[in-house]
């Protein structure tokens, strides 16, 4: 079942905040809401109501294949193209999908934090 963009957002801040270690903010500005986990971001909510998206971390091939399967995935906003996607509310986007994304978003960025600096 698809849903709105507020629904995909909640559903995001959700599943991240369940994660180890993480914390949230508004470093850049009132309107992305920032999750970091060792002091690395991996999810940014957007809270513009003109634009209702999550941008997360991915890897290249996966976000490539992503953006090829669902018309709401787009390369991410104002980050790296490459290893960023932006994810907005559409056909196929379910609370599944959001939440498996957020994790692996999360992981991929744990992998890059030196061991004994990860949380759990």
């Amino acid at each position: 079942m698809s849903f709105t963009g507020t629904k995909l957002q909640d559903t995001a801040r959700h599943a991240a905040l369940a994660l180890p270690g993480v914390s949230h903010g508004r470093p850049f500005t009132e309107q992305l809401d920032v999750y970091k986990v060792a002091g690395k971001v991996f999810l940014i909510v957007t809270d513009d109501p003109e634009e209702l998206v999550i941008t997360l971390k991915a890897e290249p091939e996966y976000g490539r294949l992503l953006q090829g399967q669902y018309p709401s995935f787009t390369p991410g906003r104002y980050l790296d193209k490459r290893h960023w996607i932006s994810v907005g509310a559409g056909r196929g986007v379910t609370a599944a999908l959001v939440a498996e994304l957020v994790d692996r978003s999360y992981h991929l960025v744990v992998e890059t934090v030196p061991r004994n600096h990860r949380p759990g």
